[in-house]
């Protein structure tokens, strides 16, 4: 489903609903960062999304990050939850949110980066190499985060 991103945007339309989503900044032993190339906007992504009926975060953050880079990780703690009001998302059915989710850290157990049906491109970047990519402020304040040494930041 299309969407567009609204980030600190007067012009934005209002919001008609908040959905958990859980993300998941999955770091190797070399301390790279895996990300996701979206096919919806271009932009490199944590792994994540959509936390479903009877699913824990935990459980859906190690969906998202296996559905979407065909990486299987393990949850190693909390990097915070992340609901900015100013990060709004317009769907072309007329579904607006409002940011709100869930990143959990985790490290790399299975698999290797794959191409799929919501991702262009996955990868596995070493921190100093993100500068040159095109990510969403919302994810860049996550992953900032994740390398400050942050953790359990809430909004």
């Amino acid at each position: 489903m299309p969407r567009t991103e609204y980030y600190n945007d007067p012009e934005a339309p209002k919001p008609n609903t908040l959905i958990p989503a859980c993300n998941m900044a999955v770091v190797d032993d070399s301390g790279r960062i895996l990300l996701q190339r979206r096919r919806d906007t271009g932009q490199w992504a944590l792994p994540g999304g959509a936390q479903e009926l009877g699913e824990t975060p935990s459980a859906c953050a190690i969906r998202e990050c296996m559905e979407e880079t065909g990486v299987t990780a393990e949850i190693t703690g909390l990097l915070g939850v992340f609901s900015d009001p100013g990060h709004i998302v317009r769907y072309d059915d007329g579904e607006t949110r409002q940011e709100f989710e869930i990143t959990m850290t985790g490290r790399p157990v299975a698999g290797k980066p794959t191409i799929n049906d919501e991702a262009s491109d996955v990868a596995w970047f070493a921190f100093d190499e993100l500068a040159e990519l095109d990510i969403h402020p919302s994810m860049t304040r996550q992953i900032d985060a994740y390398r400050d040494g942050v953790r359990s930041h809430v909004d």
